[in-house]
């Protein structure tokens, strides 16, 4: 029966975990961007941003207008970032963003 008991509690505290993310509210930041760059299918100029990443969707407003949204995924890294940065590919594509003192960053997807 003890038994039982525990496995039960183990299997709630395990669905309760995954549930998580979900319940979770996005991430708002401003993000300083250095030079041109692409998210999604939009064109991004250098300068100052509004992201906002909800669940797998980050969204890029300038000025309060929407102006670029695209999917990606958080990943776990062993080190928390120093500071808030944005990773860009030789193709112009942003690929990564990171945020100050945390272990996980947001990968776009391709």
């Amino acid at each position: 029966m003890k038994s039982t008991s525990l496995f039960r509690s183990a299997a709630l505290l395990a669905a309760l975990a995954l549930a998580v993310p979900a319940f979770s509210k996005p991430m708002t930041k401003t993000i300083e961007i250095s030079r041109s760059a692409n998210l999604g299918k939009a064109s991004l100029s250098a300068g100052e941003y509004r992201l906002t990443i909800d669940g797998n969707r980050v969204t890029v407003k300038k000025n309060d207008k929407v102006v670029a949204e695209a999917e990606g995924r958080w990943e776990e890294r062993n080190d928390k970032a120093s500071y808030d940065s944005v990773e860009i590919a030789g193709n112009g594509q942003i690929q990564l963003i990171t945020f100050a003192g945390q272990k996980r960053v947001f990968v776009l997807n391709e």
